[in-house]
């Protein structure tokens, strides 16, 4: 007997007039602009210019949504390429369907684009974008639950997902949220390398392979209670084998990084922080500091153009009196 559970949501669109709002979009929207708010705060701190991190997320995010769609369709070609599918659908982003594998590695590609124009480091960039990035997947795995799927095995727990819908091969029943404990996961994620990058100063990208490695673990786990169908080798999903070798790559450059690299970039963005307020000719004057030039409507001088006077005035009384005394 059901006591409680997770209800899904009977439609994953709304209909705002002629425009349809489908949920899955919508948290993959607001997660893009999480990661961004939370990315350019963090570049600041660093001493890096308000609104590089939006700059470079303009090729980014454009590289990040194609590699996951690319990494989806590819890795699941059934669904779009075999006998009684449409292979139209496999451009139908909006209803689900993106790798995070593939979102992370054109991203970066995107991201190297960006940075290369702005000249900057990427992995400067990279660890401060990294928990925003955790908290965007975060968002967007409750695109799955609008769209009821990507559950696990079935269950009685108390946050058991109710599924409804019976498209596509789905049963109706309860499972194990598995879109709920991912979520959690990389909140969890955000949180520790949020702690790690305060307290051990990390840089030159050994934050982003932090957020990479820990990641990969609760993936590892979560993809393993998953029951969609999946292409499998030695008894293990794909995705599986992909935070596997994902994950051993993280760690190795976590490791080599700090051995060969230690510490954390001094200058993020050249010109970003010059220490004072730059004037009209390009050149630094530190805030308050006063001016040797003449006000010209006033007439006065600077202080050491009183003090010349001044001493020329001393000058001339004495050689006058010498004069008289001869």
């Amino acid at each position: 007997m059901e006591f409680a559970y997770i209800p899904s949501p009977s439609r994953g669109v709304v209909d705002l007039g002629p425009i349809p709002l489908r949920g899955y979009a919508f948290c993959i929207i607001i997660g893009v602009f999480v990661a961004v708010w939370l990315g350019n705060k963090r570049w600041i701190a660093r001493g890096g210019r308000p609104g590089t991190v939006a700059d470079i997320s303009v090729w980014a995010v454009p590289f990040g949504l194609v590699g996951g769609r690319l990494y989806h369709v590819i890795t699941d070609y059934q669904l779009y390429f075999s006998d009684g599918r449409d292979w139209v659908d496999a451009f139908k982003i909006w209803e689900g369907g993106l790798g995070i594998w593939g979102a992370i590695a054109f991203g970066a590609v995107g991201a190297w684009i960006g940075c290369r124009r702005r000249g900057i480091p990427l992995p400067a960039w990279a660890d401060a974008l990294a928990p925003g990035i955790a908290i965007a997947q975060a968002i967007g795995r409750w695109g799955n639950w609008f769209n009821q799927e990507l559950y696990g095995k079935k269950t009685d727990l108390p946050w058991a997902l109710k599924i409804t819908s019976a498209e596509d091969g789905r049963v109706p029943g309860t499972y194990h949220p598995t879109f709920l404990y991912e979520s959690l996961w990389c909140i969890g994620v955000a949180v520790l390398v949020i702690w790690a990058d305060r307290r051990f100063k990390l840089g030159h990208g050994r934050a982003f392979a932090l957020y990479v490695a820990s990641y990969c673990v609760g993936r590892f786990w979560i993809e393993y209670m998953r029951v969609d169908n999946a292409h499998e080798f030695l008894g293990l999903r794909l995705n599986n084998w992909t935070a596997l070798l994902v994950f051993v790559l993280a760690v190795v450059y976590l490791v080599i990084s700090a051995k060969t690299r230690p510490g954390r970039e001094e200058i993020v963005e050249p010109g970003a922080d010059s220490g004072g307020v730059a004037d009209s000719g390009g050149v630094a004057l530190d805030k308050g500091e006063p001016s040797d030039s003449v006000d010209a409507e006033s007439g006065s001088g600077s202080e050491s153009d009183v003090d010349s006077d001044s001493g020329d005035a001393k000058s001339k009384g004495a050689a006058e009196s010498a004069a008289e005394k001869g």
